[in-house]
């Protein structure tokens, strides 16, 4: 039996909860998929799946060997990196994700890792803090951008890097279009928005517990127009329609060509949220890892992030 294969074939049914999608997804038959499982259980003598007429979920013993798999998996991973890379040449793909809303400055720190070392392969994801959390724990993730504060209240065991605290705007069709970029107007209280027909994100969604506590701590009960679990419909909504949306300061940046729309900073409460990228202490980092985190520390990407995020200028 091949230890490894059968390994990353048990995290796949894990993953996906369903023996058909898990061994599409390994490039396997679903037979030989069922066949390696059984023999990781005959190898360990336990029983890891429950079986009915369709995957039923792991037993409590399959939970410990679905944990002790992602550990082999993520330490092979990064063995096979140390051995392609060297400290000047890191080498292999690196696994980033971010809440929703810090998609935007992701996407740029993932810009210029893959500039400042042409061997890294970043993968961008976008997940929900829950999952962010989940993807730090079972190490799929390699390095998280998110609510450091949330985090930090949950006791996990992470090394942090402070990239800025978020500040708020309510985006809203401008009466007049501007000449060159979205408009940064005058200060708005959150009472005042929380009256307009707002597109929010979901419930789900930790970015919308910061809004809703914002505006009941300004004396509003939040009652959305439209709900949503995607960014971009938070910016489409207010570009087609009668409605507006409140944005952290790294989607507004990211928005700024819309010369159709303007950007009031929100206060009453003034509310800043700090925002930083995360990875676990234990785990031994991959050169990729190590070269992303000496990126975070350069003033040009300090820079980026100050001019892309936090409070932005008129």
């Amino acid at each position: 039996m091949n230890l490894l294969a059968a390994m990353r074939y048990l995290v796949a049914l894990d993953e996906h909860r369903h023996f058909g999608r898990a061994a599409q997804a390994c490039h396997i038959t679903q037979p030989a998929l069922s066949n390696a499982l059984r023999a990781l259980e005959q190898e360990f003598g336990v029983v890891i799946v429950q079986r009915g007429r369709a995957f039923a979920g792991l037993t409590h013993e399959g939970d410990a060997v679905v944990a002790a798999a992602r550990r082999m998996l993520h330490d092979t991973e990064v063995l096979r990196r140390e051995l392609r890379s060297t400290e000047a040449s890191p080498q292999g793909r690196l696994r980033m994700a971010a809440t929703p809303t810090a998609i935007p400055l992701l996407t740029r720190f993932a810009v210029q890792l893959r500039t400042r070392h042409p061997g890294i392969q970043p993968v961008v994801l976008s997940m929900s803090s829950v999952e962010l959390e989940r993807g730090l724990e079972d190490l799929s993730v390699d390095l998280a951008l998110g609510y450091s504060e949330r985090m930090q209240a949950r006791q996990a065991q992470l090394r942090s890097w402070p990239q800025c605290s978020e500040r708020y705007y309510l985006v809203r069709r401008a009466a007049q279009p501007s000449q060159e970029r979205m408009r940064i107007g005058e200060a708005i209280p959150w009472a005042e928005a929380g009256r307009l027909p707002l597109c929010l994100l979901t419930p789900d969604m930790f970015n919308r517990s910061i809004v809703d506590d914002a505006l009941r701590a300004a004396g509003v009960q939040p009652v959305p127009a439209i709900e949503t679990n995607s960014v971009l419909t938070l910016v489409l909504s207010v570009q087609s329609g009668d409605v507006c949306s409140v944005l952290p300061g790294a989607l507004v940046a990211a928005s700024r060509h819309e010369r159709s729309l303007e950007a009031l900073p929100l206060v009453s409460p003034d509310i800043r949220t700090p925002i930083g990228f995360m990875t676990q202490r234990g785990p031994r980092w991959s050169r990729a890892l190590e070269g992303a985190v000496a990126l975070l520390e350069q003033p040009a990407w300090r820079d980026e992030v100050a001019a892309s995020s936090g409070m932005l200028e008129a």
